[in-house]
Order: structure tokens, then C-alpha cells, then sequence
């Protein structure tokens, strides 16, 4: 359960202030905005295997007050579901460290991707000017809450129920789009809709275990280039949400023994580089008697599984195998951490990801094997 800080939301506020993650300005503007007026009635806890519903006004009133997510949206809105969280009020730290990568200026007009609860919204309408606030919300229960408590607490921002993908063309140029909900890639409208000198700040959603939030900086060229701040986990926009692959033929397996351990490669620095070099291969773990464990599935049915230098591999590629090669890379080049990496978005909208420089590409390891 968690535990309501003394001082409650200003103590909040005030911790931010304190780990670096809000200057003078942007703490007086979270000071002069709630965050509990912007929680729906009906919100979750997010526990590490399912939602609790907050039942209890203490229990609420202790996550709100806390520097975790609160969920608003179960299963996108459809009664009887999994219980899957779709929507929430993100992280505190999370958000202020978004909205100080997005460097924005007192005159500067915003596009927020994901409405959501409003908050973001109202903490840039307090900063901006709401006249300069341009957000957009998909789901339609989400959005007609949003400009209800917006309303309610003196903003009226531009709202729009819509897919955020293809941004809001006829009010660019933006000085900054700020998305938070993850992303799979950045669209190429963003960077088309944002001034040169501008700013994007976005999570991005890595299959390869880790999610990352990234800055990127629009250039006059057309393209955006910048580095990764960290790692970032959010639920992802509907439209970027991940296919399922086929599925995994047990009857392939085949068994042997590795010197990798599985919690050696939960690193963001090695998951950046490892998911840029085997694109498509998802990987997730869970802690266990045995330590950690791994999973890894690429959509062509070629899976892996490895657990105390045991592995097990299906399908046609040897999957972990490759795994191991991709971490043999890594080492010698210094195991960097994920400030060392970034990413450019060409004119034509292709995605470079970079280490230590724009010059330096880091490409699949697909396209190493057809340019041999």
C-alpha cells in the first residue's frame, strides 16, 4: 500500500524541486496546480501483476500524493475486461522531467500527445497561457473529462478527440510537442509541425525490454536529431500498440547451457543498443527462485527463454545465440550507458539510431548482412 508523505502534495512538489527535476518556474506552476482535481472518480493502484482500485479516500489521497502513476482507465474503457491498464496520471518525476527537456519559453505554443487526464495539460495552461495549449485525447470518455475538469479549474485549452499520430497540422507550427503516452516511433508530422530550434520529448516504446525517453531538437534541414534521458515507461498510443507475432512452436526447442546471465543484459545502455541491432525481438523478465529470467520472441516465431545458464530456443533462429553475439559487441565498446546513445529522424522519416554522435549509426545487424 502506499504511504501518504507528510505535507502532502506541496511536500511533493517540493521533492521534485529538490532532486533538480523543477526550476523556480516550474515549481511555482505545480504549486498552483493540484494534482487531485485532475483524478477521476474511479482510479487504480498499479501493482507489479494487476490494478487495486482505490476504495478508500486515504488510499487515494496517499497515491495522488506519492511520485507514482495513478491508472484512470481499465482495458480502454470496456467493462469485463483483463483489467489492463490503459490510461493513467503519470509519474510526478516522470512529468517534470518531460516538461524541463522540453525547454520551453513563457511564449512558447505546445501540442501534448495524450490528454489523458488533463494534468499536463493544465500545468502548460498555467505556464503558457492555456491560448498556447493544443492537446489531443483518443478515447472520447477521456477527452469529454478532460475539458470538463479543465474547465473546472479556470483552463480552456484546445482540445481534440483523435488519434495523436498525425499531430494538429492547422495550428503548427508548435515551439514543442511533449507525448505522453509511448511511442513506437516518432511521426514524421511531429518534426514537420514543430519550428527549427524546437522541441521534441517523447517515451519511446523499445520491444527490447526498456522504455526511453528521448529530446530531440528540430533542425532547418527537416530533420531532428537528440539523445535519450533515461529510461520512461508508459502505456502506449493505440495506434503504435504492438502486433502479436506468431506463435511459438514448442516442439522446436532445443535445450543447452550459456554463460550469459539473463540480469546481465538489463541494462537500458545494452537494451538500446541490443534492440537497434535485432529489430523485431521483444524481451521481458520476471525475478524467481532461480534469479532472473528472460523471454525473448521475435515475430517470425523464433523465441527464447534462459534462466540460471539454462536456455531453451525455438523457431527458426537461435535467438539468444544471437543475443549473446549482440552482447560480445557491446563490452568492447565500453558497455556505455544510455546518455551515450540518441537518435536522428532523417528528412524522408527514417530512424537512425546513433552512439556518442549523429556520425556514428548504429545499424541492424539485417541490414550489415545484406550490404556484406
Amino acid at each position: 500500500m502506499t504511504t501518504a508523505q507528510p505535507g502532502g502534495y506541496t511536500a511533493l512538489v517540493r521533492q521534485l524541486h529538490e532532486r533538480g527535476l523543477l526550476d523556480p518556474t516550474w515549481r511555482a506552476v505545480w504549486e498552483a496546480v493540484p494534482r487531485e482535481r485532475f483524478i477521476p472518480g474511479r482510479a487504480w493502484r498499479q501493482d507489479a501483476d494487476r490494478c487495486v482500485p482505490l476504495v478508500s479516500y486515504a488510499e487515494r489521497i496517499a497515491l495522488i500524493h506519492s511520485d507514482e502513476p495513478v491508472v484512470i482507465q481499465l482495458d480502454d474503457g470496456v467493462d469485463g475486461g483483463p483489467g489492463v491498464a490503459t490510461s493513467s496520471n503519470s509519474q510526478p518525476s516522470m512529468v517534470a522531467r518531460s516538461l524541463g527537456l522540453l525547454q520551453v519559453d513563457n511564449e512558447a505554443r505546445v501540442l501534448e500527445i495524450g490528454t489523458a487526464s488533463e494534468h499536463v495539460a493544465a500545468l502548460l495552461s498555467e505556464r503558457l497561457g492555456a491560448e498556447r495549449v493544443f492537446s489531443i485525447e483518443v478515447d472520447p470518455a477521456l477527452a469529454a473529462h478532460a475539458g470538463n475538469a479543465l474547465a473546472a479549474a479556470g483552463y480552456r485549452p484546445h482540445l481534440r478527440c483523435g488519434d495523436g499520430g498525425a499531430g494538429w497540422p492547422e495550428a503548427a507550427p508548435f515551439d514543442g510537442v511533449i507525448a505522453t503516452c509511448a511511442l513506437r516511433h516518432v511521426p514524421r508530422a511531429y518534426v514537420d509541425q514543430v519550428r527549427p530550434g524546437g522541441s521534441i520529448v517523447a517515451p519511446l516504446d523499445r520491444e527490447f525490454w526498456s522504455g526511453v525517453l528521448v529530446q530531440l531538437t528540430v533542425h532547418r534541414d527537416g530533420t531532428a536529431s537528440g539523445r535519450f534521458h533515461g529510461g520512461a515507461s508508459y502505456m502506449p498510443m493505440r495506434s503504435h500498440r504492438a502486433a502479436a507475432g506468431a506463435p511459438v512452436d514448442s516442439s522446436t526447442v532445443r535445450a543447452r547451457r550459456t554463460d550469459l546471465a539473463g540480469s546481465a543484459i538489463l541494462r537500458l545502455g545494452f537494451a538500446l543498443y541490443a534492440g537497434t541491432r535485432l529489430p523485431g525481438v521483444r524481451l521481458w523478465h520476471a525475478d524467481g527462485p532461480a534469479g532472473v529470467q528472460v523471454w525473448a520472441q521475435h515475430p517470425d516465431g523464433s523465441a527464447a527463454t534462459a534462466v540460471d545458464g539454462d536456455v531453451w530456443e525455438y523457431g527458426p533462429r537461435a535467438l539468444w545465440a544471437e543475443i549473446e553475439r549482440t552482447y560480445g559487441e557491446f563490452v568492447p565498446l565500453g558497455s556505455p550507458d544510455a546518455d551515450r546513445f540518441g537518435l536522428t529522424v532523417s528528412a524522408e522519416g527514417e530512424h537512425l539510431w546513433w552512439l556518442r554522435g549523429p556520425g556514428n549509426v548504429i545499424a541492424p545487424i539485417r541490414d550489415v548482412q545484406e550490404s556484406a
